[in-house]
């Protein structure tokens, strides 16, 4: 009790006259020196100390200072010009932590998902062997597409995709995989392909390669094995007996292979016919076993694991096969059965898109997913479903809780035999009005060719610096090269450039909605509007004749004179038009840009002619997108 008594009155002290602790500490050596006599330490104006009684302090005349004790703190903390400001900075900052809490929570909730790195920009499809040439043997190989990365850069492309590599036979232009995890030595080597992905990722790009799993070539190790009954390779492709008699084999059904002629073809190794939806040289994958369901997710996983930013599953429609041998029902009925030789004459339910194909095609994104889960490294998936109709090919974008492909590749436009105004119309609204809600369009021009690249006017067309190239060189190549086209400003590679950087630094290019406007004419018509900003595209396309187009006719509430953005012809690029007369070249395109508060898509008597992928409204003040359109 003595001791807390004695430290409860040392508190009390009388520190007035004392000097203010400005918050130093003394060196203590030099606190224990006994002051000399008649120093200034023994000044009165230093510190003369008076101890009070118990229980006394005495705060008269006392300011705040560095280094009080505790005791003098509370004193002063407790009064009400200190207290008040300390309570109101702190529910400041309390009301200040919960609205930006809030704010941030509401604009995550109100914001448009973001586009991902396949939506951003277009995809630049390569033939391998017909780019670029980088050791003169005539064959276009990974370093040759290395070597011009800068001049795919200069194209706005933000995705490279390289079809078949894998080492193959010559058969139906390399789709005959002989081994899925190698390189074909005419197009490099690993160390190749890593190089390549490397360099590709360091400007930026993505990668994505085709694949094919639904057949290999005859050559593949894994039908070697089947042929001989080895093991769980004996079921890995499609086997059934069959009659073969003086070389003449007599198939189970009467089934087509895609470039005709029967798909079964006898195998005298194992005695019995197998598949082939193809060529007989490239034989079909059992996909009902589920060791080949599991070697082909192992080989997606290899090239995954080496930097490849996605995949072009190509003929996933052929999969599956019924697993009855029930003939295929002709399209003629009348036609003689032994004369049924082509494609075309048979309905092919039995070989396509058969219940479950879609099961195999989910798993396979499933795979994908799970190498998708970093930041920024989406794994794209696409669907090749050439020839099928519009509705089987929408299947492929999976159901609304069921992921598939990020889409199936349009190339609807490539069957068109004339493109004409009313043709191209039923192509893309078509496409439109099937596409389900949130999912993405895309629209390309497939490989009509695969001739060298025309790269400037050098020998072999700037392909090769060898004797001979695999195909001939095109005999316009003198005139029509990347070189010549990169020096004329009106010239088709410079058009290209600038619709793709238009596209690029413009949302109503990229988020905004399309509305189609004429139906019933030679002109595809159609704007690209968005809520929040007051400016429209209007796309003009001629398929016809030169002629005059009256847009009054056709927008009501368009400018008197609207200016041309981009043209097919260059020499009209920023000029104004007349909207009641404007004249239109033969195969003609233009992009108008006028200003206007009424966008078509918010008209009720064409809003059913108008489509946009993701709602994203935009908001001038706070330069944002946002969703409550």
């Amino acid at each position: 009790m003595a001791e807390k008594k004695s430290k409860r009155d040392s508190i009390g002290m009388d520190l007035k006259g004392c000097r203010t602790n400005n918050g130093f500490v003394q060196n203590e050596d030099i606190l224990e020196k006994d002051p000399d006599p008649g120093s200034p330490m023994d000044s009165p104006q230093h510190c003369s100390m008076g101890i009070l009684g118990p229980g006394e302090l005495d705060f008269k005349d006392i300011q705040p200072y560095a280094g009080m004790p505790k005791e003098v703190l509370f004193h002063f903390s407790g009064q009400a010009r200190y207290r008040v400001p300390r309570e109101v900075l702190f529910w400041l900052t309390l009301a200040a932590v919960l609205v930006l809490t809030a704010g941030t929570i509401a604009m995550i909730a109100v914001s448009p998902k973001c586009l991902d790195w396949w939506q951003a920009g277009p995809m630049y499809q390569i033939y391998p062997r017909s780019f670029k040439d980088s050791d003169q043997d005539g064959n276009g190989d990974l370093k040759g597409i290395q070597d011009k990365l800068d001049y795919i850069t200069t194209l706005n492309i933000k995705t490279v995709w390289i079809t078949s590599f894998y080492k193959s036979s010559l058969k139906d232009f390399r789709h005959g995989i002989v081994d899925f995890r190698e390189i074909d030595p005419i197009f490099g080597t690993m160390k190749d392909f890593e190089n390549l992905v490397a360099a590709i990722h360091d400007r930026g790009l993505k990668l994505i390669i085709d694949f094919i799993p639904n057949h290999t070539s005859d050559k593949h190790a894994w039908f070697q094995w089947s042929r001989t009954r080895t093991g769980k390779y004996a079921d890995y492709y499609i086997w059934h007996n069959c009659s073969h008699e003086n070389g003449i084999t007599t198939p189970p059904n009467n089934w087509l292979s895609v470039y005709g002629n029967s798909s079964w073809h006898f195998d005298d190794l194992r005695n019995q016919c197998y598949f082939h939806q193809f060529t007989k040289e490239q034989p079909d994958l059992n996909f009902r076993n589920p060791d080949v369901q599991e070697e082909i997710k192992e080989i997606i996983q290899f090239w995954l694991s080496k930097g490849v930013d996605g995949f072009s599953f190509e003929a996933v429609k052929f999969l599956l096969e019924a697993k009855h041998l029930r003939d295929e029902i002709q399209v003629n009925k009348t036609q003689i059965p032994d004369t049924v030789t082509h494609y075309a004459e048979l309905y092919h339910d039995f070989t396509t898109t058969q219940v479950g194909m879609h099961d195999i095609v989910r798993s396979l994104r499933q795979t994908m997913d799970q190498h998708s889960r970093e930041p920024g490294r989406y794994r794209f998936m696409g669907t090749e479903a050439y020839g099928d109709s519009i509705d089987r090919t929408m299947m492929y974008y999976g159901l609304p809780f069921i992921q598939e492909a990020d889409f199936p590749f349009n190339d609807y436009l490539t069957r068109l035999d004339s493109p004409f105004g009313n043709s191209v119309f039923e192509v893309i609204t078509s496409w439109m009005k099937h596409l389900p809600e949130g999912k993405w369009p895309n629209w390309m021009d497939t490989l009509l060719s695969k001739s060298p690249m025309q790269w400037d006017n050098s020998s072999n067309a700037g392909f090769s610096e060898g004797n001979h190239t695999w195909l001939p060189t095109s005999t316009d190549y003198y005139t029509v090269n990347v070189a010549v086209q990169k020096a004329q400003p009106r010239s088709a590679l410079t058009l290209y450039q600038e619709l793709s950087s238009l596209r690029a630094n413009e949302l109503l290019l990229s988020r905004g909605w399309f509305c189609y406007v004429r139906t019933d004419s030679p002109y595809v018509v159609y704007t690209r509007e968005m809520n929040g900003i007051d400016r429209v595209f209007l796309v003009v396309l001629n398929f016809g004749e030169s002629s005059l187009l009256n847009l009054k006719e056709i927008i009501s509430n368009i400018p008197t004179r609207v200016r041309i953005k981009l043209s097919t012809n260059s020499t009209k690029k920023g000029s104004e038009v007349d909207t009641q007369a404007i004249a239109l070249g033969k195969g003609e395109g233009l992009i108008f840009e006028y200003n206007t508060k009424t966008l078509l898509h918010q008209q009720a008597d064409i809003r059913d002619r108008c489509f946009v992928s993701s709602r994203a409204c935009y908001f001038s003040v706070l330069n944002i997108l946002h969703s409550l359109c």
